[in-house]
């Protein structure tokens, strides 16, 4: 079995065990369950892998401004405004998905801090403006976006200058080279956790 055969298997059996209901860890929505659509692709960021980076985050979440791209379930986003952010921009591909995001949220208090962006994610990029202090990038393993995303997020300067961002990827993928990338980055944190990767990384200059 080929790389990219092995990266889809495993995203696959990963993507099974994670299709169901979700909660919030912790905050003010805490418990608040949301319901995994049925849709390829998506891979919910599991309670685990969600309690380590938000303890990675500590009290960098508190009043934060989230970019949360390929935001699927929401999870990642929901989770930070949970935490107490200022605000999260949630950009969803599928229309499904973000009308059935939208629809379990709705009634949610103080949910008008989350922005609902149905678009392509690097369409969006390309004319997003603003500046994000935390930025979650959580592509379908599948298409390998991940050097692309990081690279127009930071082109666009949407990344805060003391701005954190998480990436998600499969963990048979090779480590992204930082060095070799000459992004203005360095990696704070990194682990492994069952199928993914986790990366926490940090600007170090103006683009």
């Amino acid at each position: 079995m080929g790389m990219n055969q092995s990266i889809a298997a495993s995203t696959a059996r990963y993507a099974i065990t994670m299709q169901g209901k979700i909660r919030i860890i912790s905050g003010r929505w805490r418990g608040r369950k949301l319901t995994v659509a049925d849709a390829p692709g998506l891979r919910p960021t599991g309670d685990r892998a969600r309690e380590t980076l938000f303890n990675w985050l500590g009290p960098r979440v508190i009043g934060a401004r989230c970019l949360d791209l390929f935001s699927g379930s929401g999870a990642l986003g929901l989770e930070a405004v949970s935490r107490g952010a200022a605000s999260a921009v949630l950009v969803e591909r599928s229309a499904s998905v973000m009308a059935t995001l939208r629809k379990q949220v709705s009634d949610w208090p103080d949910i008008n801090k989350v922005q609902f962006v149905q678009a392509d994610v690097l369409a969006w990029l390309d004319s997003a403006t603003g500046s994000f202090d935390l930025v979650f990038i959580d592509p379908p393993f599948e298409q390998a976006l991940q050097q692309v995303v990081l690279e127009r997020l930071l082109s666009r300067g949407l990344l805060a200058e003391d701005g954190q961002l998480y990436l998600e990827s499969p963990r048979q993928q090779d480590e992204l080279d930082l060095a070799a990338l000459a992004l203005p980055i360095e990696r704070l944190r990194s682990k492994n956790q069952g199928q993914i990767r986790m990366d926490l990384l940090a600007r170090t200059a103006a683009v």
